[in-house]
């Protein structure tokens, strides 16, 4: 029988973390204490498995209580306390972008590179992947290993839960035209009946953080002899992100073979039948979901080159964009008794 162990949850009450707590209850993992922890949410009361807590500050909290805290409260409260957890005796997983390209801090999607957490030889800091890294490597890892990728050149269509509850709002208050100011304030342009190619800030190399997330975190977590270029766009949807995936391979292979690859691989769920006009979109794939679906797959030969077109949805916020992938992490550390 599992141990059951304790846990933190540091941004219980945001987007990423209420979806948090219905994984864990839906999963039935076995938790011990709780301690819903937060900073503008402080007295505010939520359930878990039928019992109320209420959000304490992280300030007043023992850090030494904690056998595992799960950090989704965005980059600075990340850098300020989740390795100060680690040095009391805690196993983080966080959310955020804050740690994810340091050498020493796994970056961890489990289907992927669950090894790494086994050489862990105690508690230490865990990065929970970019959201649109996490549905796209699923769902590239065995066509990599089977055929072997070289190039990647994705297009993302992103969902405004990726930012949070304020670009939920921002994107109802625009389409609905509430009586609320309909100017837009947490993105650059109007996200309604728009579209906005840009997500995070402009780097010198003029892509955007996002888009050069999804070149880090592909070398980081599946083969840094890929080359991926990358253009991140925001779209007008509450909820899932979709990909329009372009890549070469090493070795030719025909659509039905990778249908039947990726049909036998956990984690994702294949939707295509052109006939039935049958592919994933947001609205029918992605609303608490936790399989990353793929469709629309083609093969086509350029001069001898082997190239390959994926549509990729998922729930970038309850799946594995987020909240699954981060109890996946925490799942596989108690399977590994870590704790």
């Amino acid at each position: 029988m599992t141990q059951p162990i304790n846990i933190a949850l540091i941004g219980a009450s945001g987007v990423v973390g209420t979806k948090i707590i219905q994984l864990l209850e839906n999963k039935s993992f076995a938790i011990n204490n709780f301690y819903p922890l937060g900073s503008s949410s402080i007295g505010q009361e939520i359930e878990l498995n039928g019992s109320k807590h209420t959000i304490d500050s992280i300030d007043n909290f023992d850090f030494h209580l904690a056998d595992l805290a799960i950090f989704s409260a965005g980059s600075d409260v990340a850098e300020k306390y989740a390795k100060e957890f680690v040095e009391a005796g805690s196993y983080v997983i966080d959310l955020s972008s804050h740690f994810r390209y340091e050498e020493e801090v796994p970056l961890i999607i489990p289907e992927i590179n669950a090894s790494k957490l086994e050489s862990l030889q105690g508690p230490a800091l865990i990065a929970n992947p970019n959201c649109s890294t996490s549905q796209l490597l699923m769902a590239l890892k065995p066509i990599h290993d089977n055929l072997t990728i070289e190039f990647i050149n994705i297009a993302t269509y992103q969902a405004v839960s990726g930012t949070g509850k304020a670009a939920i709002d921002e994107l109802n208050n625009q389409t609905y035209f509430s009586e609320s100011n309909h100017e837009p304030s947490v993105y650059p342009k109007q996200i309604a009946f728009n579209v906005i190619p840009q997500c995070d800030v402009f780097l010198d190399n003029g892509y955007t953080k996002e888009e050069m997330k999804l070149v880090w975190e592909t070398h980081k977590i599946l083969d840094p002899n890929i080359d991926v270029q990358a253009t991140c766009v925001r779209v007008p949807v509450f909820n899932g992100h979709s990909e329009a995936v372009f890549f070469k391979t090493n070795h030719s292979t025909s659509r039905e073979a990778l249908i039947e690859l990726l049909e036998n691989t956990p984690g994702i769920k294949v939707v295509d039948d052109p006939d039935l006009l049958e592919y994933p979109t947001p609205i029918e794939h992605a609303n608490d979901t936790e399989e990353v679906f793929v469709g629309r797959i083609r093969v086509q030969e350029f001069n001898n080159d082997t190239w390959v077109s994926l549509w990729v949805v998922a729930d970038n916020v309850y799946g594995k964009g987020a909240a699954l992938n981060a109890v996946q992490i925490a799942q596989t550390l108690v399977d590994l008794n870590k704790f």
